[in-house]
This record gives structure tokens, sequence and C-alpha cells, in this order.
């Protein structure tokens, strides 16, 4: 590691003791020699400076970027570090893919603190690409660079003791690793057994109460404000109370919505609702490396010198990052490079034709439909009327209820259809081969015409997105396992935004369509998601009969 000593002044942010007062901080061999107080004529004039943002619960993999690239975009907004979980890559490429994201992130001056993901495949109700098993997870977890066993999902094999998922949580509590958690909706005592057997966070929270019944069963709660999922301004109050057991995370953030910013928004949001600063900080700072033990400088002299500088502490605009004291941005400018790599992935099915996605009507009265939610992951289940034409189930656009169709990836099979709601698009259609947990490929269009077309050419480069009508078509390439690109951040942040906004030219009035899309195939949240075997009922754990 290169040394860096040097010193710098501005008012320092004691979030111990709750003050701040102009102070001289020393560097050197890139830790915290010293922290002196000083006299300033005007400590108005001087910037402010404070330990680095860390997100609590991030998949680097949605952001679209290779670790690498997201540290890059991130750094400029104050981030240092953050606890990721790598199950979106490892439900694909199993083991390689979690050892990819370690390796590449080592490769900047980013502090990225990985998880044993603890469901892969999430369920057994989709295909996905890898498993691993409780023995494969125990490995993981001896690495030093794996600092937790991440989210588990699977929350009824932890309410009915299955004997895997208490052989993974038995691992990490055996080597010290804390347990997170994914049980949206748990309540009452349910939600107190699952907590009992070791799961000390969630950031699935969709209402303060729901919080509030956990966090009383001692359960830490991540506050998510991400690309699809928001959540902030249902549980940001929770923070006047609690400031020592709530965190802040993004967990899925689209590469646009990060080139815009990161936790430093949550900050200045906080602020804007009158939360007390000093608490804010330690949700944004302090109590993530606490809870996870995370080698991430709290600016006390001996640690590491992982810090940033902002104008001030009420919009939190960052003029300096500095990792390990060196420093990785200056004035909105991130001085992280990008990396060579060789990417890895997982893709093996054909091109599909009309056929393979017609929708035979089979006499049904009401029609099962998924009722997307912006800003949410939950969907909704109605029961609708369906358009029948020629003896064939079609979308309904004037009703805005447009097919939905999961193809299988990693071999061919017969393609999973039903219908889904509020995606609004008026012509078109939207694929993607990012598709929690599996990632098996996920399209919703007007015709089946478009859907084939937005489909195959996913498929034809083996990962992407794509936006098409019958005279245009936008396609972004994820040759990285199919869920990132190995081009320069900002680049893929420019392409993704135009995909988006021809989405939305389109009629989809959501506010990140892909995203969204992505989550329609999330089989862990309920009520009504659709996998490549078929649609599935999140409440009844069970495959729609239609």
């Amino acid at each position: 590691m290169a040394s860096f000593s040097f010193s710098i002044t501005g008012n320092f942010v004691n979030i111990w003791e709750k003050k701040a007062y102009p102070a001289e901080i020393k560097i050197e061999d890139g830790k915290i020699l010293s922290v002196t107080p000083i006299n300033h004529s005007n400590s108005q004039l001087l910037h402010y400076i404070l330990p680095g943002f860390i997100d609590s619960h991030v998949h680097i993999e949605s952001s679209m970027l290779i670790p690498s690239e997201f540290a890059k975009l991130a750094v400029v907004h104050g981030t240092v570090a953050t606890v990721s979980d790598p199950h979106e890559i490892a439900n694909i490429c199993g083991m390689n893919g979690v050892e990819f994201m370690i390796a590449n992130g080592k490769q900047v001056p980013f502090k990225f603190n990985f998880g044993a993901p603890s469901c892969v495949p999430a369920t057994t109700f989709e295909t996905a690409g890898a498993a691993l098993n409780s023995e494969d997870v125990e490995k993981l977890l001896r690495k030093p660079e794996i600092k937790y066993l991440s989210e588990m999902m699977n929350y009824p094999g932890v309410l009915y003791n299955d004997a895997e998922v208490m052989k993974k949580i038995a691992a990490a509590k055996k080597l010290g690793k804390p347990v997170d958690g994914h049980a949206p909706g748990l309540r009452s005592e349910k939600a107190k057994q699952y907590i009992d057997a070791g799961i000390s966070t969630d950031h699935e929270c969709f209402t303060e109460e729901e919080a509030l019944d956990k966090l009383q069963y001692g359960m830490k709660i991540i506050i998510r404000e991400g690309s699809a999922a928001k959540n902030f301004e249902a549980l940001i109050g929770l923070l006047n109370d609690h400031p020592d057991r709530i965190m802040f995370c993004s967990d899925d953030k689209h590469p646009d919505s990060l080139v815009a910013g990161h936790i430093n928004q949550l900050c200045a949001r906080a602020v804007a609702k009158g939360i007390d600063v000093f608490k804010i900080l330690q949700a944004a700072c302090i109590n993530p490396v606490l809870h996870y033990g995370l080698d991430v400088g709290l600016l006390r002299e001996g640690d590491a010198a992982d810090f940033i500088v902002v104008r001030d502490l009420e919009e939190f605009n960052v003029v300096q990052t500095y990792i390990n004291g060196e420093l990785v941005a200056d004035n909105g400018r991130s001085h992280i490079r990008s990396v060579d790599i060789d990417p890895i992935n997982q893709f093996n099915c054909s091109s599909i034709t009309e056929q393979d996605i017609t929708t035979l009507f089979q006499g049904e009265e009401k029609l099962p439909v998924i009722e997307a939610l912006d800003g949410q992951l939950i969907t909704n289940k109605l029961l609708l009327d369906p358009i029948v034409i020629n003896g064939q189930l079609i979308s309904d656009t004037e009703n805005d209820i447009l097919k939905i169709v999961v193809v299988n990836r990693y071999n061919n099979a017969v393609v999973a259809k039903a219908f889904v709601k509020n995606f609004g698009l008026k012509s078109g259609a939207i694929a993607s081969s990012v598709a929690h947990d599996s990632h098996n490929i996920i399209a919703v269009g007007v015709e089946d015409g478009y859907l084939v077309k937005a489909i195959n050419l996913i498929i034809e480069t083996k990962g992407g997105i794509s936006c098409v009508t019958g005279t245009d078509e936008k396609y972004l390439p994820l040759p990285v396992a199919g869920l990132m690109s190995n081009y320069d951040g900002y680049k893929v942040a420019e392409a993704y935004t135009e995909i988006d906004a021809m989405a939305k030219e389109l009629g989809s009035t959501l506010s990140a369509p892909f995203m969204t899309l992505s989550f329609m195939a999330l089989l862990v949240i309920p009520h009504l998601k659709l996998s490549d075997l078929g649609l599935f009922d999140g409440d009844a754990f069970e495959f729609v009969s239609r």
C-alpha cells in the first residue's frame, strides 16, 4: 500500500461527542496520527471533516457495474465502504462468482465487505445456475474478505428449523460473524423466533409498525432507499429514538441513480426532516462499522484514514474523499481508474419464437394478474377479466394489463407466461437478464412479436437489457454474468439513462421500469411473482394453478 502522510484542517465532526470544532488532523502512513483542536477566526469558512459513508446492504451487481466501477462512482458521493451481498452473481456462477467480486474489488482503493450468500438458489421454485450448500457457505465464511452471512431470505426455513438453513446460521455464529435478515411482513412471535435464531438485521420493513416490532426483539433496522424499493419516508422517524440501531442502505441501485448520489442524499433528506445530524451520521458512518466489525476508520487516532470533506452538514456536498489516506475523489471527480477483467458468465439457451410464448385460453373466468407497485418490491394479486382473441390470451393495453414472460437462461425449456398491471407500455416491449434472484430472462410487452424481439436481443449476446418497438431498439449489453457491464461506469449510466427514457416514452410511468421488472421474478417477496417455472403465490408459497 502506498504511504500517505499529510495534514488537513477543517471543522472536525466528532460524532462520538456530538460536536464539531476546528481541528488539524495529521495522517501518516494512511492512518490518523492525531486530531488537535485549533483556534480559527471564523470556523464558518471551514469545510467539515467526518468519517466516510457506508452502504450497509447493497448488491453491487444491481448497479450493472463491476465492483471497481461501482467504487469509481460511489466515492464521488463520500462512500468509502459497502456491506455487499454477492448472491446475484452467486446464483449464476456459484463460488466462482463470489471470488470474481472479491478479486475485482481488491483492485481499487475502496473497502468492499462481502457476505457469504445464504440462499443460493433462493427457492426451489425457480431454475438457478448454481447452488451453495452449508459446507460451501462455511468455506466462504472462513475467508477474511467475507464479513457476514448474507440475508437469510428463507425465513420459513428458519421458522421450521430446516437443517441446511440452521447449519449456515450455526457456521456464522461459530466464526463470530453476524447474520443478515430478510423477512418482509414478519411480525410478533414469528418475528421473535426468526430473530432469536441469530438474525441481526432486516432491510425489508415496509412500515414503521413492522420495524418497531422487530426492534423490540433486538433486531437492527436498515433503512432502504434504492432505485425500486423506497422505504425512507416510512421509516426515517425511527432514527429519533433508535440512533444506535439504525443504518442506511440502497440494496439495489441502478447506475444513473448512483451517478446522482448515494448515502449522502439520505443524510441530507434526514436533516431536512429535522433529525439531529449526529444521529444521522451515527447511522450513516458509525453503526455499520460497529455491527459488522469492518476495517473502516472512524476518525479516531490510530484508525485508517477513511474520511470525507463536505461543504456543510445540511446538503452533504462532498468536496473530497480519502480511503487509507489516499485522495480518491475531489470536487466531483473520481480518481479511481478502470481495470481490465475477464468476464464470467453462464448462458445456455437458444432464441425463441412467437409460438413459444403463445398463451392459450383455458376457459378462465378470471385471470390472476400481478400488480406491480412503484417504489415497492411487493406486488398485489388481482383477479381480472381476460381478453381472448382466436383462443389466445392477449395483452390489454387499454387497461394496462400486459403479458409478462420468463425464459430459462440456463437451458432450453418451456417459457413461463402470465400478465402484469402497471407497467404502462402502449407499444413495444422491455426485457432483461437481470431478474432476481435466479436471473433468467424476464420481459413485458404489448405484443408477442415485440417480446420475442426484445428477448432474442439478450439471448444473442448472452445478457443485457433491451427496449424495442417495431422500428427502434436500444440495448445495453451485460457480459459479466448477464448482470454487469465491463465498461466505464459513467458510460454505462449514460446508456442506461437512454434505454430507461425509451421505456418511459413507450408509456411506462414507473420511476425505474427495468428495476421494477427485475423484481417481478423475486419469489421471496409477496404476493404474486413469475419464475421460469410458473406463476407463484408468495403467501401460500406455491404455484398458482391456471
